[in-house]
């Protein structure tokens, strides 16, 4: 397109948003004149309308692109009611050796008065190389093939100004089947005083996940552009703002770095031959020592409650995690023994649903069962109406777990030596096992009876034909039926 007409094009365009504006203004004039004519109760009806419409959309400008408020860190309970909680799980037969050792491991930490500084970020991000710089001597450990530290490692520094500092190199985030390496790294985090969370470019959506989880335990944390001598000072200036945007405010400051460490490059010479070049570079830690020196102004003492509340935060949740697997395999347990229980008593009935369960007993017994576990109090009415809804349900389903049974059973064909009864026992233990489990799954999440939720969760279970589990319960069936004799 030639200059002339780009240059008629936009003079169109200037002329048409001019016109645009004066329509617009002279529109605005004749709505001022008809709203002074108009009754001055209603005039000040439409004012406060406008008003309220006027402050909602500022309410919303605001949320959308205000400044947000800092994100408050996850509460955590206080040191008995969590010794309290790692004792019940003990006493439900969880392993919780490892929780107690990190009580007693923040107690250590408290004593000493040391200032501990987590470098933290993916792979290969340099944390290694800022160890070696900032400690000078050390030698952190590594992995020679991938270059990446498999274990947490301690080593005394020191910042200008002589104060002492305990680094804690911990393993690079999100390697692959590295799952118990990634969980000893952010223990390791989660008991410094800070945080230096590297990266060498803009956040990826997992670093991006990082640097929240780290603001959700309100971590001092400082972000670091690693490498930063590969840029301009304008792309650094741009990337530094990209992250900042990226971090969403959560770190203290955003700074960039260069570790140093070692560089290889390939360098022609004069006579055509080419070499591999290895060399030092120098490292750059000025925007690094500054801020550490903010970030950790107040001392050990003054960082221990927020470094002391994220430890107690995060045992807290792991708690909690090993809580719900205690509670799911004693669940587990408790439905397989009333699900042995039913097909014994199953060679009695003719079909499901005639009695449902064989005896609302058993059925009655496996609800207050697995409520007991889960700490939640029913009374006798709940127990039964959950019973009643579960008889119900079983009555429209007959049909459907007899023929799952029967096909079930076909892949079993040793168990018809035990009977014509073993189609319905086998169908009595997926009625058991599913109602069981529904209950505990129910009872997991909602923390109280739900009726409702438990019976529609029964539902998918009693049409579910997962392969393991139909030769888990022949398997079961069969078991109970040879040693019927024995219950």
């Amino acid at each position: 397109m030639s200059r002339r007409m780009r240059l008629l094009i936009s003079a169109i365009g200037l002329a048409a948003l001019a016109w645009l504006v004066l329509a617009a203004f002279d529109r605005l004039l004749s709505l001022a004149q008809r709203y002074m004519t108009l009754p001055e109760a209603l005039r000040i009806v439409i004012a406060v309308i406008l008003a309220i419409f006027l402050i909602a959309g500022g309410g919303v400008l605001w949320w959308l692109f205000g400044r947000h408020p800092a994100r408050r860190p996850v509460s955590a309970p206080d040191r008995s009611t969590l010794e309290t909680r790692i004792e019940a799980v003990s006493r439900l037969g969880g392993d919780t050796g490892d929780l107690s050792a990190e009580l007693r491991e923040l107690d250590r930490r408290r004593a000493g008065e040391r200032v501990y500084v987590a470098l933290f970020g993916d792979i290969s991000t340099g944390k290694s190389s800022l160890v070696a710089a900032l400690c000078p001597g050390t030698s952190p450990p590594s992995d020679v093939l991938g270059g990446t530290t498999r274990e947490v490692g301690h080593y005394e520094g020191q910042l200008p100004d002589g104060r002492p500092l305990t680094l804690a190199d911990v393993p690079g985030s999100h390697e692959a089947d590295g799952e118990a390496v990634e969980r000893m790294a952010r223990d390791e985090v989660l008991r410094a005083h800070a945080v230096v969370y590297l990266c060498a470019g803009d956040l990826s959506r997992t670093q991006a996940a990082d640097v929240r989880w780290l603001g959700d335990f309100g971590k001092p944390m400082l972000l670091a552009l690693n490498k930063a001598d590969q840029w301009t000072d304008a792309e650094r200036a741009t990337l530094t703002a990209r992250l900042r945007t990226q971090a969403d405010g959560i770190p203290d400051t955003v700074i960039a770095i260069s570790a140093g460490g070692t560089e290889r490059f390939t360098r022609e010479l004069a006579d055509g031959t080419i070499e591999q070049v290895q060399r030092q570079r120098r490292p750059q830690l000025a925007p690094l020592y500054d801020a550490l020196d903010r970030v950790l102004a107040p001392g050990a003492e003054g960082l221990e409650a927020q470094r002391q509340n994220a430890v107690l935060a995060g045992l807290h949740q792991k708690t909690g995690e090993r809580e719900a697997e205690v509670r799911a395999a004693e669940a587990s347990r408790i439905v397989t023994r009333y699900s042995r229980r039913a097909i014994v008593g199953a060679m009695a009935a003719v079909a499901p649903g005639s009695d449902l369960l064989i005896q609302g007993v058993l059925a009655a017994g496996l609800v207050r069962a697995l409520a007991a576990l889960y700490d939640v109090r029913v009374s006798d009415v709940q127990v039964e109406e959950l019973v009643r809804q579960a008889r119900l349900t079983l009555r429209t389903g007959t049909s459907i777990v007899l023929a799952i049974a029967g096909n079930a059973l076909k892949a079993f064909p040793g168990l018809g030596t035990l009977g014509g009864g073993v189609l319905h026992a086998f169908a009595y233990a997926l009625v058991f096992d599913s109602l069981g489990k529904a209950l505990a799954a129910s009872l997991a999440q909602c923390q109280t009876l739900d009726q409702r939720d438990a019976t529609d969760r029964m539902k998918d279970l009693l049409q579910d034909e997962d392969g393991s589990r139909l030769r888990r319960l022949a398997a079961l069936t069969s078991d109970a039926l040879r040693n019927k004799d024995a219950m």
